[in-house]
């Protein structure tokens, strides 16, 4: 059954957290499996609070965001609506400040309904300035691979060769830099792979925190890996996303999206296995080596809180899925569209 597909990753989750209580594990799963009946769809989609049509994808670097954005610029010509994102800046800034935070506002209530704005940047509470809320969405990606992939995406040769053909000016990186492999940064205790609870760094060489996205522009934001913006991101989650997608699981992402907000997402299954080549392989990185799992686990000692944050977005995804009640048949045909 469906909600089979969802106890599997329940019970990773547990086994990592509860290794040696094996019985005690079931039992908890099983609960959580009985619990699906009482899901409610309409108390988990806050597509309903929007004031506006207007869909904003204030998307995470590195979590598949350019095949999304993809996406949707194609179902924005199949199901009617204005497709538009921000252009290509040199340094890209996505914690703004109080009156750089109503322009972005003003701008996205101002699209004429139905519209999609894409842009990086972190979550912006509409009401504050008294504008209609548009409907949030976005994707999340495990933590250590996220990172992993935007240290090798900063220093993948097609990166600087688009970006210099943009901005000439912009100066070469040091070709040492450009040498270093991930693993050697982290085992050597490199500045820029040592990752410090509480620490601030700013600027586009910091794209360790995910939580960032979700949490604001509120400078309490910024610490990394602390129980305050893990809170304060979850909260967001909570109150103001319809959707925040997992990028390891496209099928239920896109599963949740066509049901939770079919205006926008209506057939998004099927235009994307049509084309699955073409959709992942859009911003591949063909030059990022494996990495191996010893240092992965040095790195996720100290990413414990974005690693909490992005399994709560996983089972929120798990439980809008299983809100549907959609049968085993109906989700496997719905991803063979």
């Amino acid at each position: 059954m469906l909600c089979d597909y969802f106890q599997v990753s329940f019970l990773q989750l547990r086994i990592e957290s509860r290794r040696n209580n094996v019985s005690r594990f079931k039992k908890v799963c099983y609960f959580q499996y009985e619990e699906a009946d009482l899901l409610d769809v309409d108390g988990l989609n806050n597509t309903k609070e929007a004031e506006r049509l207007v869909l904003f994808f204030n998307r995470v670097p590195k979590v598949g965001s350019q095949t999304f954005m993809e996406l949707l610029r194609r179902l924005s010509m199949r199901n009617g609506f204005s497709f538009n994102r921000d252009r290509v800046q040199k340094v890209e800034t996505i914690r703004l400040i109080p009156i750089e935070q109503l322009q972005l506002a003003r701008v996205v209530s101002s699209f004429p309904e139905p519209s999609v704005y894409v842009k990086h940047v972190c979550f912006t509470n509409f009401t504050k300035f008294n504008l209609p809320k548009p409907i949030y969405i976005n994707v999340v990606r495990d933590p250590i691979e996220r990172v992993i992939s935007w240290y090798y995406y900063v220093r993948a040769p097609w990166y600087y060769v688009e970006r210099k053909q943009i901005f000439p000016d912009l100066p070469l990186p040091d070709p040492n830099w450009l040498k270093k492999d991930f693993e050697t940064c982290v085992l050597k205790e490199d500045r820029e792979c040592h990752y410090l609870e509480g620490e601030i760094h700013e600027g586009i060489g910091d794209h360790r925190r995910q939580t960032l996205f979700f949490c604001g522009h509120s400078e309490k934001c910024t610490p990394f890996n602390t129980v305050g913006a893990l809170e304060r991101a979850k909260l967001a989650v909570e109150k103001h996303y319809a959707v925040v997608g997992v990028l390891e699981d496209v099928n239920t992402t896109l599963t949740v999206l066509e049901n939770y907000i079919p205006r926008f997402f209506r057939g998004a299954t099927q235009v994307y296995h049509d084309q699955t080549n073409a959709f992942t392989s859009i911003n591949r990185n063909f030059f990022k080596p494996s990495v191996s799992e010893e240092v992965k686990d040095i790195v996720r000692r100290n990413f414990t809180r974005e690693i909490e944050f992005y399994q709560f977005c996983k089972q929120r995804l798990y439980r809008q899925l299983r809100a549907l009640k959609l049968t085993n048949t109906d989700f496997t045909m719905n991803n063979r569209l």
